[in-house]
């Protein structure tokens, strides 16, 4: 699972990770520390691997009848995804790089729920590996572009806090990999692949952000 995640990404090293010709959104970069279904995070999709997008978090099926679906969609299970009726599409025709610094999950301990920060032990930005769709409403109204994030079974930092953890692509050959378009599909499920150990670290943030309304860097401040 992952539903929340923090999008604060200094551009230089956005660029000094990427490319230093990555096109990003007019207006410069969107700062979100407490990202939340259904609001607009940042992507790099194999269908224009130069540009930094916005999408909207929550995959939306081409053939569905309304937005309201995506509310529901923003995880995609690494099992069976390539079988799975909204996701065998994208899977093979439609990936993403899903950027931010950190994610956040609650550790259950009794009746208590603990958030946590997790981020790269490296320092370097988050890299998630997702799954985008196109939908058109029938009105013929804009078309609305949506992803969902990858998820599998944890490493030795997130086990302890939950049982799925977001799929990372923690290397330029598996980013590049993940969003090339002749890749075959068995090579593309073989980078979902839990992260070593060591790829992260963790510490537990305020109850704050379990508040969409909540949004600041108070929230990646360690909890007292």
């Amino acid at each position: 699972m992952c539903g929340r995640y923090s999008v604060v990404i200094d551009e230089a090293k956005l660029r000094k990770q990427f490319s230093k010709d990555l096109v990003t959104p007019p207006g410069g970069l969107p700062t979100n520390y407490n990202m939340a279904p259904t609001q607009n995070g940042l992507v790099i999709t194999d269908r224009d691997p130069g540009q930094l997008s916005a999408f909207r978090w929550g995959l939306v099926p081409f053939w569905a009848k309304d937005l309201k679906i995506g509310a529901r969609m923003i995880n995609a299970r690494r099992e069976g995804i390539e079988e799975k009726s909204s996701f065998r599409k994208p899977i093979r025709e439609q990936r993403c790089l899903v950027i931010g610094d950190s994610f956040y999950e609650w550790k259950r301990e009794g009746g208590n729920k603990t958030p946590f920060r997790i981020l790269p032990e490296t320092g370097e930005l988050l890299v998630m590996a997702g799954i985008w769709e196109s939908w058109k409403p029938k009105d013929g109204g804009e078309t609305v572009y949506t992803y969902s994030i990858i998820t599998g079974e944890p490493n030795a930092e997130m086990a302890p806090i939950h049982d799925r953890m977001p799929m990372l692509l923690t290397t330029g050959e598996q980013q590049s990999g993940w969003l090339d378009r002749d890749a075959e599909l068995s090579d593309i499920l073989g980078l979902l692949a839990t992260p070593v150990d060591g790829t992260l670290t963790t510490y537990a943030v305020s109850q704050e952000v379990g508040n969409v309304r909540n949004n600041g860097p108070q929230l990646h401040e360690p909890a007292a």
